[in-house]
This record gives C-alpha cells, sequence and structure tokens, in this order.
C-alpha cells in the first residue's frame, strides 16, 4: 500500500511541475500579425504547430520559427490563430483579440 501511495505522490508531484503554453499576437501595422509562443517554464516553442482558422478551415498551416514566431498577411475576414502543441496545450485568439 505504501509503495502504491508514493507512486501516486510521485505521479501528482510531476503534474504540479507541467508548463503551461502561451501565445501573443500582435498587428505589426503594414498588413501583417506576428504570433510569438512559448511555455510558462521559459521552454521555446520553436517547431510547434500553429495555423490559422477562418470559417473552421486551415488557412496557414506551419510550424513557429527557431524564436518561436509566426508571421503572417492578415486574412481578409473573421479568423482565429492557434497554437498547438498538443493535448491541452492548444491556444486560439481571435483576430478582435490582436492589437497593433
Amino acid at each position: 500500500m505504501m509503495k502504491k501511495s508514493l507512486f501516486v505522490l510521485a505521479l501528482l508531484a510531476n503534474s504540479l511541475f507541467a508548463h503551461t503554453a502561451l501565445m501573443s499576437c500582435f498587428n505589426n501595422g503594414d498588413n501583417t500579425i506576428t504570433c510569438e509562443g512559448g511555455f510558462s517554464d521559459g521552454s521555446s516553442a520553436s517547431g510547434v504547430k500553429f495555423f490559422v482558422l477562418q470559417n473552421d478551415k486551415k488557412i496557414l498551416d506551419t510550424r513557429m520559427n527557431e524564436d518561436s514566431e509566426v508571421t503572417f498577411n492578415i486574412p481578409s475576414g473573421s479568423y482565429s490563430a492557434v497554437f498547438d502543441a498538443g493535448d491541452g496545450h492548444q491556444i486560439h485568439v481571435k483576430d478582435d483579440d490582436i492589437t497593433e
């Protein structure tokens, strides 16, 4: 019983150190948007999946660059920028929430 309790405690402690995905996007003022991604523990988001959705369709499907950034042309109409680092690590930023 003691071994099982220690195992469960170890699993719970490990989840306390999990990192949270972070992303912010801003309008560059030149008809482009730049989104920067990362993790709460300071980990790089280089290579993390990134896409732009418009009407539930991907209009851009790429990955964060070596600086954990993606820059794209502003689509006409409503859209969402999506940082997708896997289970529980997906962030959606709507166009209305992006400022200069």
